[in-house]
């Protein structure tokens, strides 16, 4: 079985308590525990005896064989994500992908039976990854798997790239170097007082030794600001939405950024791709940013702030919300 099903059986999927049968959902797992951790629970439970969920029926129009043949198919396809599906919208996206060609009923039907997003409720992706570098951007990074606690807001987040990429390897300090090299030695010796105080040092000027895997890698600290959007600040109607909603693209995730070059708090401006998903658009496209158009005005960005304002999702659900540059502004006067 995948990794990714074990550990999401094993973490997300624990059975109910004796005397809990009443808590249970149609899928068979806690009626609180839905969407992607129950797809995960029963796609599991096929792998190993074959049986589709009980009470499906009740939301599909198609026999037990054809379910049986969407399992098939699900099962193949989330151990062939990588990453795997964490977020509800991703999973359903892996869903409708992986049975485009079954009725229409029967994925809305199993859709609703994990209380995942319907197709409509879906953002429609119209930008990939571009295929050459557009105009303007100064260098490219690809970084290593964000966590979630780099993610201080809904148009910021903090990654770190591999010091073995060619043009970080260039340019490392050799101080840092050197503190490496011993902090890995103060370890081996079991002098871990040592070699806390050597990654302090390495911190202190923007790296990090960090574990994948049981490797240790040295890695550069770079803050990203999003290009070209402004989310709402955390104290603000929909702020903590924002930041969630960024969290869901990036946790976890290796990310292709593009980066035009700094900001005047010293954070490198960039485009940023999570799984071939340009970030900025579904952020602007389910109304948690504003376009920025001091900054940028590209025009992409204005229509897909339009969309939003259209269809009165998120911010926009207010009539006159307020902008996060001019509450900032406001704070900062003490108004």
């Amino acid at each position: 079985m995948g990794n990714a099903l074990r550990f999401l059986h094993g973490h997300c999927c624990k059975p109910a308590a004796a005397g809990d049968s009443d808590s249970l959902g149609p899928h068979g797992v806690s009626a609180a525990t839905v969407g992607v951790s129950a797809l995960a629970h029963d796609l599991f439970h096929f792998e190993i005896t074959s049986q589709v969920p009980e009470g499906l029926s009740k939301h599909v129009v198609s026999s037990k064989n054809a379910q049986a043949n969407w399992y098939r198919k699900l099962l193949e396809a989330w151990k062939e994500a990588k990453p795997p599906p964490k977020a509800p919208e991703e999973a359903a996206r892996l869903v409708i992908q992986t049975l485009k060609r079954h009725q229409k009923a029967d994925v809305e039907g199993l859709l609703a039976f994990y209380c995942l997003p319907l197709p409509h409720t879906l953002v429609q992706v119209s930008a990939g990854v571009p295929t050459s570098l557009p105009d303007g951007v100064k260098f490219e990074m690809q970084t290593l798997p964000v966590d979630a606690k780099a993610i201080p807001d809904g148009d910021t987040i903090t990654v770190y790239v591999s010091t073995t990429s060619p043009r970080e390897s260039s340019c490392v300090p050799g101080e840092v170097q050197m503190a490496t090299v011993q902090r890995s030695k103060a370890r081996a010796e079991r002098n871990y007082g040592r070699a806390d105080a050597l990654h302090k040092k390495i911190i202190e000027a923007g790296y990090r030794v960090i574990n994948i895997q049981n490797d240790e890698i040295l890695a550069r600290k770079y803050r990203i600001q999003l290009r070209g959007i402004d989310a709402p600040e955390s104290a603000m109607p929909y702020g903590k939405e924002a930041k969630e909603e960024l969290a869901n693209l990036v946790q976890g995730k290796c990310l292709r950024i593009f980066v035009y070059g700094e900001d005047r708090y010293g954070r490198s401006v960039g485009d940023i791709y999570s799984n071939g998903i340009f970030v900025q658009e579904i952020m602007l496209k389910k109304g948690l940013a504003w376009h920025y158009t001091a900054y940028d005005q590209r025009w992409e960005l204005e229509t897909w702030e339009k969309e939003a304002r259209a269809k009165r999702v998120g911010l926009w659900a207010s009539p006159n919300p307020e902008k996060p540059w001019e509450w900032r502004k406001d704070r900062r006067q003490g108004r």
